[in-house]
């Protein structure tokens, strides 16, 4: 119960809190089939089954196979799920907003059909260095995907890392998936794979602050790890979306791309040279492996993490561009995590105690809301949550409900007050959207909007700052948040 843990002095409002208790009980009467708003988990696929174990190799999130859950429901730490790409998926778990499963060793890639583990029912495919070719029909159906919507995470290897010594490499694979399909053979991503083997290297990102990739809601990028890896040569006449995020030492432009973006149909794809930067040194028994995860000269863990939401379309839906993907299409979506605060203190950003599902206040639907201040001294509660608006889409609305009580007696004096605001990712206010206080106490809750459009194609902060004076408390309580976009 965390509002047990935050004690609220709050006896001069005893008949008002009483109020709106009864009026929360005859909300949840009404609502109570009504499901809590939560956000869509991003959907996110990792191929086993294109040989991503062979030889040292151990590109798996964890042994339980198909679902990682069955290792650890709640993992808190990498090691709790077992494999080389165990911290990236923990890391991506542990936010609340993402759905992750494994295709095991022995399937074959599908899409369209009736198993549970085809791309339909798929935001994001990881190809993390397959080392088998895919067969026509999985070909056909990763191609679809991506056309129709999907993410694509292709990660290759250098040239001659042929793990299985079946004749072919990461590189030869990734390729003829692109060269040789009975969809689009002609170029459709905009790139090529070079057969290089780069020995070692720090690829620098380029300076662009609005790519959501280089600065999402993981951390800004830098540079990332080369350690035996190849590079991509970019085609933009063939593709004009393809953008090179990270280079090669020395090169720019078309050449030496060790990490890019790009857009097919309504998806998008996203490009990494080595495997090295994912492998997080730790897996099964018996593999030789190094901790590139977490190498101090690179950012290789915001990288990865970054292009998985921005592959997923940053609201559990996918398709819809921003940033380097450059899509013309909107997928109607809404892009808060969650938003109705029913998963606790999971994917928000908050001081001590502000999510709960304290008996004190009742939230508008479901069992938790947030709750700001209310302590009746001196005390500043804060709410934030980092989103991408999607370049493509026209409309973008915030909304969020709001009930504010208070124990101030004054009718001209803004003693307490929440502001509602947007920051860039370096932490400067881009806009204050507004300005609520002890002024504007009602009973019940009341819907709030604002119109976010000319924020498209940007990564911002939403923040709400509850500020408390010395005496007398002022409670702002929110539920029910949202950011849908169309």
């Amino acid at each position: 119960m965390l509002g047990l843990t935050r004690p609220r002095h709050r006896l001069a409002t005893v008949l008002t809190v009483c109020g709106l208790l009864a009026t929360g009980a005859a909300v949840q009467a009404t609502t109570a089939a009504t499901e809590a708003h939560a956000a869509t988990p991003h959907r996110v696929l990792f191929d086993n089954a294109h040989a991503e174990t062979a030889g040292n190799a151990d590109w798996i999130i964890s042994t339980s196979q198909p679902d990682p859950l069955g290792q650890d429901s709640t993992p808190s730490a990498e090691t709790d799920w077992t494999g080389a790409l165990s911290s990236w998926g923990v890391a991506l778990q542990k936010t609340g907003n993402y759905s992750l499963k494994t295709l095991p060793s022995g399937s074959s890639l599908s899409y369209g059909g009736s198993s549970s583990l085809d791309l339909k029912n798929f935001d994001t495919l990881v190809l993390p260095e397959p080392n088998t070719l895919f067969t026509t029909a999985e070909k056909t159906a990763i191609m679809n995907f991506v056309k129709n919507g999907g993410g694509l995470f292709m990660i290759s290897d250098h040239t001659g890392a042929d793990r299985n010594n079946d004749g072919n490499d990461a590189v030869e694979i990734l390729n003829d998936l692109m060269t040789n399909n009975s969809v689009d053979s002609t170029d459709p991503f905009g790139f090529s794979i070079d057969s290089l083997n780069i020995t070692s290297g720090y690829p620098a990102a380029i300076s662009d602050s609005t790519d959501p990739v280089l600065h999402g809601s993981f951390g800004t990028v830098t540079k990332s790890l080369i350690a035996n890896g190849t590079t991509a040569t970019l085609k933009p006449s063939d593709n004009s979306s393809v953008k090179g995020l990270l280079y090669r030492s020395g090169y720019s432009g078309n050449t030496g791309a060790f990490f890019l973006t790009s857009a097919f149909g309504s998806g998008r794809v996203a490009f990494w040279g080595d495997s090295s930067p994912i492998d997080d040194g730790t897996g099964q028994s018996g593999n030789t492996l190094y901790d590139g995860w977490n190498d101090s000269g690179a950012t290789n863990a915001a990288l990865a993490l970054n292009a998985t939401e921005w592959l997923s379309g940053a609201s559990g839906s996918s398709g819809g561009g921003t940033g380097g993907g450059g899509s013309t299409s909107c997928t109607a979506a809404q892009l808060l995590g969650n938003n109705g605060f029913e998963s606790g203190s999971t994917t928000w950003t908050t001081s001590s105690g502000v999510i709960t599902n304290s008996s004190s206040e009742s939230p508008r639907t479901g069992s938790y809301y947030a709750w700001l201040d209310g302590y009746g001294s001196a005390h500043t509660d804060t709410l934030s949550q980092t989103v991408t608006v999607p370049s493509a889409c026209t409309s973008a609305t915030l909304s969020f409900y709001l009930h504010i009580d208070t124990a101030e007696t004054t009718t001209s004096t803004a003693y307490d007050t929440l502001k509602v605001q947007l920051l860039n990712s370096s932490g400067t206010v881009l806009s204050t959207l507004a300005t609520y206080s002890n002024l504007n106490a009602a009973g019940g809750y009341t819907q709030r909007s604002f119109n976010l459009a000319s924020y498209a194609g940007q990564t911002v902060t939403l923040k709400f700052t509850g500020t408390e004076g010395s005496s007398l408390q002022t409670s702002f309580v929110l539920d029910d948040t949202a950011l849908n976009v169309s």
